[in-house]
């Protein structure tokens, strides 16, 4: 995602250079400037004119940017040190800034400012400190020239971000694909940002962030300069690319010439395709392939341990590749053509198929969307752990569904006993299971898995006590659209999961508290506000609405919304006398699977225990590991 100083093209700029000037044929002077992110962003605006790109930047490059600085933060970070610690951090270079001299006006550079402002305001709502969150607002949003605006003076970007920094909803129904994706991406960070970073060690990452992020400044005297250079560092003399490199080390070992150009053919076709679904597809297959097929080691979690084969994969595959090329197979040949047209054709069309059930919901896959859906990337790694290149399609198939499988019950069990499912916290635990799982028959990866979850410390059980917080927000809909969605399929309704968890929609869902936040109303049941807020946020006062529904149930009593509830989802309808009337198929349903479904005609404390007992019975059904065995099958 980002270019290293090595790949700047022809401006190769040392960070720790104190400042440099080029000359490029016809142009006027070149400055190029170390500039930390704190420095970029402090009492600078910068514009971005109406024919520059919109920001493009979605969910995928999102997580990346965050995995890559919270991972790089860690390596670094002890919970001993203090913030006078935080300068010997190490640093991190995030390429070249492109600017214009006379406006400031970005020409390279857009995405990642973007992004990072979209990080800062993140930032500030979650700093407790109130002159660390001063210092923070100051970046991005500051008086000069006597406006106060914000550090990206775009004007159809300013209501969004003002909406933002102030913690508002904001409609992007009709708004620009730039705005759009502005807010849909501040709601990826909240969602994404790990909780290891959270709480006291934000203020660490926060130090870091604006005083070891590391850019370089360009400024040019005229703006036809400043394209010039964009297509320099773009589009002229790029280093190879990973996957690019990999491949000409795996032709080169090749000595027929009829079987290296079949080679050469089958692999710029596979690339090809990966690409088609997106540009970074490729180097992303290959690292997960190589990490769930071949990697034997991991970077120990303590502080200054070495990187071993999985980060190494990482970072530099097609050198990895090289050095382990006899760990892998790969004598002669012939191990190098089988490779190619075998392993890396078989496990590029496994990982397709991945990335199109992640994206577009298949009933016999669907354990893999589920996962998808809770940023869960690993699971790609671990399905293609499982896999061995022999396997026919059938087996191949039925690994897909038990994996897939096992993974949602890994993530929603640790989300039930609130422990993190983040990448940079699971992976070396995810890594030890790939290694478990490795080229395993069927049934013994069967019988493993499954013995697996019977020996956790995490129990679906944990739903007992689980409620809504900034941890649990993220995953709370997930789960209640899937309880509904169960029932719905259970009884025959035409609802689908997509429809509860898709927020690309005009009126997406939104969780709906059943009883509104007025402790005022409830003063006899509750003897404090602590109390009732409380059992409010209990799982079992939980439900799912669409948003236009939440927003005008927002401050009506129990009994009020108890009529309404009985038009929405059946979950909702439950709590409805009227549920239990008529409906043949949602009573045998409650009798087929013994649970304790009632009309609720008063939602005091007992009510709310004894729905957050039937929520935690539904779960241990929907999330039950005895269909690790079924789908062996």
């Amino acid at each position: 995602m980002y270019r290293s100083p090595k790949e700047s093209g022809i401006f190769i700029i040392s960070v720790a250079q104190k400042e440099k000037e080029y000359r490029v044929e016809h142009m006027k002077k070149i400055e190029g400037t170390p500039k930390t992110l704190r420095e970029l962003f402090t009492g600078v605006k910068y514009t971005v004119h109406y024919y520059q790109r919109e920001y493009m930047w979605g969910k995928k490059q999102i997580e990346e940017l965050i995995e890559d600085l919270t991972s790089e933060f860690l390596e670094y970070y002890n919970e001993d040190d203090s913030l006078k610690d935080v300068p010997y951090y190490g640093h991190y270079f995030m390429g070249s800034i492109v600017l214009t001299d006379s406006e400031n006006a970005i020409i390279d550079g857009q995405q990642r400012l973007t992004s990072l402002t979209l990080l800062l305001i993140y930032l500030y709502h979650n700093l407790e400190d109130s002159e660390e969150k001063a210092e923070v607002l100051n970046l991005f949003y500051f008086k000069k020239s006597g406006e106060k605006s914000f550090n990206l003076n775009v004007e159809e970007r300013e209501e969004c971000l003002k909406a933002l920094k102030n913690d508002e909803t904001f409609d992007t129904t009709d708004m620009p694909e730039s705005v759009r994706n502005i807010y849909r991406n501040y709601k990826y960070i909240e969602e994404l940002f790990p909780e290891e970073v959270k709480g006291q060690t934000l203020l660490f990452f926060k130090d870091w962030l604006l005083d070891n992020l590391d850019f370089i400044r360009i400024i040019t005297q005229t703006e036809q300069d400043a394209h010039k250079i964009f297509v320099s560092m773009n589009d002229r003399g790029l280093s190879l690319t990973e996957t690019e490199m990999l491949k000409g080390y795996l032709l080169s070992e090749i000595k027929d010439d009829k079987e290296r150009n079949k080679c050469n053919d089958m692999w710029k076709q596979t690339i090809l395709n990966l690409k088609e679904l997106d540009k970074d597809n490729d180097s992303t297959f290959i690292k997960n392939w190589l990490r769930a097929q071949f990697a034997a080691s991991i970077r120990d979690t303590k502080k200054d341990a070495v990187p071993r084969d999985f980060d190494i994969i990482g970072n530099e595959f097609h050198k990895w590749v090289r050095e382990n090329s006899s760990k892998i197979g790969l004598y002669k040949s012939d191990n190098f053509e089988l490779f190619i047209k075998n392993d890396f054709i078989k496990f590029s069309k496994i990982y397709q198929r991945l990335l199109k059930y992640s994206n577009e919901f298949d009933r016999d896959y669907e354990y893999v969307y589920y996962n998808a859906n809770n940023s869960f990337t690993l699971q790609y790694q671990l399905i293609m752990a499982s896999i061995d290149p022999k396997d026919p399609e059938e087996i191949t198939n039925k690994k897909i569904k038990l994996v897939s499988c096992f993974v949602d019950l890994f993530v929603i069990s640790r989300v039930f006993n609130f422990k993190t499912v983040d990448y940079s916290a699971i992976k070396n635990r995810v890594f030890d299971l790939t290694l478990q799982i490795r080229r395993l028959p069927l049934d013994e990866l069967a019988e493993y898995l499954y013995n697996y979850f019977n020996k956790s410390e995490f129990k679906v059980s944990g739903a007992r006590w689980f409620y809504l917080n900034g941890f649990t927000k993220r995953y709370m809909l997930h789960i209640i659209s899937r309880m509904t969605n169960f029932i719905d399929r259970e009884i025959g309704l035409p609802y689908s999961f997509e429809d509860y968890v898709n927020r690309d929609v005009k009126n997406p869902c939104d969780i709906e508290h059943v009883l509104a936040n007025h402790f005022n109303q409830h003063t006899e049941e509750f003897e404090s506000e602590e109390s009732f807020l409380k059992y409010r946020n209990k799982f079992g006062s939980l439900l799912i609405l669409p948003r236009d529904k939440n927003r005008s149930y927002k401050d009506k009593t129990y009994e009020e919304k108890q009529e309404m509830y009985f038009s929405e989802n059946i979950l909702a309808r439950s709590l409805n006398e009227k549920c239990y009337q008529n409906n043949p198929q949602f009573l045998k349903f409650i009798d087929e699977f013994n649970l304790k479904f009632k009309p609720v005609e008063h939602f005091t404390k007992k009510a709310i225990l004894e729905r957050q007992e039937l929520y935690t019975e539904l779960g241990k059904v929907i999330w039950n590991n005895e269909k690790l065995l079924e789908l062996k099958k």
